[in-house]
């Protein structure tokens, strides 16, 4: 008695069933998150040296060419974004509770929006 599945169309099957299980966890892995910590900057971390305010020495370090991080609990995150509406907030949250909105990869977060944490 023959078999009615060959085994290339068990392999073709079994290939088409994962492909479709991986859609959603690839559309998920896309889909932005929310995440709430202090805003700082990538050379200096949690710990500012310069002297005075640590929103000032932030400002100090991304006028010299540092990028905005974002301290999540122990997790620091590198934020990467151009968009001049999130970076004027960044600026204005400069050292203080932001949520960020965007897309983890990593410890890089691709920012969509910044506001003030509640």
């Amino acid at each position: 008695m023959s078999s009615v599945w060959s085994k290339p169309s068990v392999l073709l099957a079994a290939l088409l069933i994962r492909a479709s299980l991986a859609v959603p966890a690839v559309l998920a892995a896309d889909k932005p998150q929310s995440f709430t910590g202090r805003v700082t900057d990538a050379m200096c971390g949690a710990n500012h040296i310069m002297g005075g305010a640590a929103s000032d020495c932030l400002r100090t370090c991304i006028r010299k060419g540092s990028k905005y991080a974002l301290i999540v609990g122990d997790k620091f995150y590198a934020l990467d974004t151009s968009d001049k509406t999130a970076l004027d907030e960044l600026d204005h949250l400069a050292d203080k509770q932001a949520k960020v909105t965007g897309r983890a990869n990593g410890d890089i977060l691709t920012v969509v929006s910044v506001a003030a944490a509640k």
